[in-house]
Formats: structure tokens, sequence, C-alpha cells
């Protein structure tokens, strides 16, 4: 028995803002002082480094659980299954559903829930609840539904990363234009075909990294209410990501079975295309290679960072033939690999 990735589905939000949208917004120091620049020279150092020119924000009526709906009900019809077959659906987000313009984070019920309820699934056996993993939330749902599926208790899993970082983001912060809004979502199931999942890794660092991505006040010092926004500190994810995700992504291939030379794309968390770069880089340089050319797709240019649903996301748009020069055919294997809040991170080695 294998266990494979029988459907997938994505929302991509219709709302787009450009980084030139950023240009009349007040930037500040967490000490509330000013940048010396001019916005036009942060902009551009930014889209630099991080890759993103635009990104995509969900309408304002919208909330966090109807793009997961939407994103599902396409893994549903791509999977060609019923739903109410369904043992398991589980929503990886990270601050619920927040309307627009609202103080509040909303988690009671579960966005799990929530979307069983939008697909109109009848089945009480089918299990709804949501992970909180920071970004690495969908790659780590998988592994819980491969955990279920292995274990017996499950044959049909649907898996879902969701995510609006759009409103709970601080306008004086210039790290706000990383962020972004989308859902991607997979039915996972049990296979009597070869292939599907090989291998995981998956791991928490907490013990000094525990708060490199916070919730945190606004820079600006005036600011008369309570809010909390997105925060994070950047230099040490950057060195983090770079000591840690590469030696996860090797011992999962070595677990599959698989080398490095099998490997045919590695579907990274749209982070920072800069940090993925050099992730991807560390990994081949510790097996002495270079880094194959078009072996990482990137989405981050167009879709900015939607956290949990950034792999996903990319996943669909590449079977779908939505990139150009990305494909995936059958027998190909790819790594899924993530890293956020926790600090957690973890990876996947996948045959198709």
């Amino acid at each position: 028995m294998s266990i494979k990735i029988t459907g997938v589905g994505s929302y991509i939000p219709g709302r787009v803002e450009k980084n030139s949208d950023f240009q009349k917004h007040e930037f500040l120091y967490e000490d509330g002082s000013t940048f010396s620049q001019p916005n036009a020279v942060i902009i551009e150092k930014f889209k630099a480094i991080t890759g993103i020119a635009e990104r995509r924000y969900a309408h304002n009526e919208l909330n966090n659980s109807d793009i997961a709906y939407l994103a599902a009900n396409s893994a549903i019809e791509d999977a060609g299954i019923d739903p109410e077959e369904l043992d398991y659906l589980i929503v990886a987000h990270n601050y619920g559903d927040v309307l627009h313009n609202d103080l509040q984070s909303d988690t009671v019920p579960s966005l799990a829930t929530r979307v069983k309820h939008k697909l109109r699934i009848k089945n009480p056996k089918c299990v709804a609840y949501d992970i909180l993993f920071g970004c690495p939330g969908w790659v780590e749902a998988v592994i819980q539904a491969k955990a279920f599926i292995q274990s017996g208790m499950a044959k049909k899993c649907l898996v879902i990363g969701s995510e609006t970082l759009s409103r709970v983001i601080d306008k004086h912060d210039r790290d706000s234009m990383i962020y972004s809004d989308g859902a991607g979502a997979t039915v996972i199931e049990a296979s009597e075909e070869e292939g599907g999942i090989l291998a995981h890794e998956s791991a928490t660092y907490s013990f000094e990294e525990a708060n490199f991505i916070f919730f945190g006040k606004s820079n600006n010092a005036k600011a008369t209410d309570d809010r909390r926004y997105i925060k994070m500190h950047g230099r040490k994810i950057y060195e983090f990501a770079l000591s840690h995700v590469p030696n996860a992504m090797k011992s999962c291939l070595e677990k599959s079975g698989k080398k490095i030379e099998d490997i045919k794309k590695i579907l990274i968390h749209q982070a920072n295309e800069k940090m993925d770069e050099a992730i991807v880089k560390r990994f081949y340089r510790l097996y002495g290679q270079q880094v194959p050319e078009g072996i990482m797709p990137m989405s981050i240019d167009k879709l900015g960072n939607s956290s949990v649903a950034t792999v996903p996301t990319l996943l669909d748009l590449i079977l779908k033939k939505k990139m150009d020069g990305q494909t995936l055919e059958k027998g190909d294997v790819i790594i899924l690999a993530s890293v956020g809040a926790g600090m957690n991170i973890n990876a996947i080695v996948y045959q198709f």
C-alpha cells in the first residue's frame, strides 16, 4: 500500500497588490523612528531580496474559511471522490478567520468544522480539526494524514492550507510587503500504486528560537488601539533556515531510499526568494553538487508569502500546468519542504 495525493486544488485571490501600492505607506522602525531612505528605495531593495513584485489579498467579503472551502472543493472535484467518504478533514492555518477591519481572530468553531459545513458533509465520522504549526502547517498535516492512513484509521483525508495574512499585518512595518493570502488543498488516499509519500522529517526548535516569529504591537507608537500584528526577526530566521532546513531535507531523502540525482523538483515554502535559493544551494552542497537548473519552481514573485498555502498552491499550479516550463510526470520524485514559526521545519519525499 502507498499513500498518494489524488487531487489538488487552490484558491488564488483576485485582488492584486503591487509593490507600487506601498509607495504611500509610512514605514517605521520598531522603535517608531523613520527611515532615512524614501519608500521607492525601500521597495526596490525589498524586491531584490525577496523576489516579490506583487501579492494577492482576499476580497473583503471572504474569510479564511471561505477560501479554504474553495480550494477544498477544487481538490475534491480533481480527485473525483464523494466528500462523504472522507475520514479526516484537516485545515492548517495560524490566525483563524479575521474579518476585514476587525480586531479579533475567530477560531470557534474550528476552521475545519466551518469548511466541512460549507462542503455540506453529513458524515459525523469525518473528523474535522485545525493544526497550528506555522508556515509548515500544510506539510505537517499531510504527515498526519499519512499516519492516519498507515495505521488503518483512515482511507481518505482532505488536507488544506489557508491563510489571510493581509489582515494581520502592520502597515508601518516594511515586512508587511512580504505577506499575502491564499489557499491550497489536497486529497490524500491509500493506493495500490507504487510511489506516494516515501519519507518525512519534522522538528520543532523552541529552546532559543520560539519567538523568532510572534505577534507584536504596531511600529507606530501613536496607534490608539490594542491590535497586534505578525512580526519577525528576519535575520535570525534566515540564519536558522540555512542551518537546519538543508539537513532536514537530506535526512528525509536518505530515509526515502532515493538519491539526490532522482529529485525532479523541490517545492519549498515561498518565504523569501534569496533565502530559498540559499537553502537549496546548501542542500546540494551537502552532496558536493551544484543546483540543477529549474529544480526549484517559484511563485513568490506574483503570489507573495501566503504561509501554509504556498506549497500546496505551488503544487496545484504545476500539476494543472499553469506554470511555464514546470511539469511533473508519473514516476517523478520531489521534495516538499517548509520552515516557519515555532520554529518548525519539515520535509516530505514524494513520488508520483
